[in-house]
């Protein structure tokens, strides 16, 4: 079956999931959610003639030439693709991490990109479906296929490591995030380093930060390309200055970067090391590393005319909370304001994970804070730090209170969509 699906695959090389978007000879996958079902287009999309196939799971739809019924859609897309890369030439580089590694993949890309016909995780289309079309969207002439992994529960590196198979891995960094789904520190640490295993048995060789204790012990006994400002590193890589935005020195280069914050120096140091052992030149990697500008409200600077605003609201966990607040501190003048939001999916570890996170603010003396969700309200004893329950309440205390000329940190889980507040700023 799967190799009729492959057929029809080959024909445009694009795989559709949404009835909307629908391309001339894709294959059509319709994939159920919580509040939606594909199935229910399933027959709309055969009779426009245009996919090239669809595959559905829903047993009652009627019989039609472009319509294939499997037992499971999403695991019929997932095997697809397993058997794309099995079919490919292209090298395989998985990336996972608790923080950075979005930005690592996007810095990665861009280096390899100079030299090499790539393609890369969309955004952060890194999950069960994410993986999958990512996979799925390798040309014949692809060399390299850069793959974001994510994962909030046990075992789900793992399984995406048996449908993309790579050539090689990088883990970022491991640290406290989604302790709900993992139920410990050490439950994140045994998922994240899945990668570190699959390699050792089906692939070439990990990506690891020599400075980094936890990561350099998981990777023991296995081929592996440091990179760091270990001086013993394969790519040494030093930090520069960070006013706001990070410098790296690599090789006797300085090199300027668009992104704020010192914790995004092993993110740099990464690509380096990356573009050093695929061979681009080292003026190409200079050139990616200083083009490249961050999106999607992960470490940006946006100017407002009224105040600077450093936006870094896709996620939220212990470890880039406290790397955040610590490198704010170090760069940001007087008129300095922090905009935090809760950090989810914390579990039984939330209250204390948020106490720590508002002693360090008391730590690093910051005098102005406005903190959003229930459990910044409920832990927070500091009568200048004002709270609100949600992002609206906030939204709507902006309005009557205006805020000018302030450097302000703008962090949190994305659920608590900080990002609301940008238009008041």
């Amino acid at each position: 079956m799967i190799e009729t699906i492959y057929k029809h695959f080959q024909k445009a090389h694009k795989i559709s999931t949404d009835s909307r978007k629908i391309e001339r000879d894709v294959v059509f996958f319709a994939l159920k959610g919580e509040n939606y079902d594909a199935n229910d287009f399933a027959l709309q999309v055969a009779e426009e003639g245009i996919a090239s196939l669809v595959v559905a799971d829903r047993k009652e739809l009627p019989q039609h030439e472009r319509i294939l019924i499997v037992d499971d859609s999403l695991k019929t897309l997932q095997d697809l693709a397993a058997y794309h890369r099995q079919q490919s030439t292209a090298t395989v580089l998985s990336i996972t991490g608790t923080n950075g590694k979005t930005t690592t993949k996007e810095l990665v890309s861009a280096v390899l990109a100079k030299k090499y016909n790539i393609i890369h995780t969309m955004g952060n289309l890194n999950n069960h479906i994410g993986v999958p079309l990512t996979l799925l969207s390798i040309k014949p002439e692809t060399e390299i296929a850069v793959v974001e992994m994510g994962a909030n529960h046990p075992g789900e590196i793992d399984f995406l490591c048996k449908i993309a198979d790579p050539d090689y891995g990088l883990i970022t960094n491991i640290g406290k995030a989604h302790l709900e789904g993992f139920g410990s520190f050490e439950g994140v640490i045994k998922t994240k380093t899945e990668l570190y295993r699959h390699i050792k048995n089906h692939g070439k060789a990990v990506f690891v930060n020599q400075g980094n204790p936890l990561l350099w012990e998981q990777s023991e006994g296995q081929t592996r390309i440091s990179y760091g400002r270990h001086c013993a590193a394969d790519t040494p890589v030093a930090p520069g200055a960070c006013a706001p935005y990070l410098s790296v020195v690599w090789k006797k280069h300085l090199i300027q970067t668009h992104l704020v914050g010192t914790y995004n120096f092993e993110n740099v140091a990464a690509a380096i090391g990356v573009g050093q052992y695929f061979g681009v030149d080292e003026n190409a990697i200079i050139e990616a590393l200083e083009a490249y500008t961050p999106t999607n409200s992960r470490s940006q600077v946006i100017e407002t005319g009224k105040n600077r605003i450093i936006m870094d609201a896709y996620n939220a966990n212990p470890t880039s909370m406290r790397a955040a607040l610590i490198n704010f501190a170090s760069i940001c003048g007087e008129q300095h304001l922090l905009i935090l939001g809760d950090m989810r999916e914390l579990g039984t570890a939330s209250e204390e994970e948020h106490r720590n996170i508002l002693g360090l603010m008391k730590e690093l003396k910051f005098k102005e804070a406005l903190l959003v969700g229930s459990n910044f309200s409920a832990y927070n004893e500091n009568p200048d730090w004002k709270t609100f329950e949600k992002v609206d309440d906030l939204c709507l205390y902006l309005e009557t209170h205006p805020i000018h000329r302030k450097t302000i940190l703008v962090k949190g889980s994305h659920s608590v969509q900080l990002e609301k507040v940008l238009p008041l700023l």
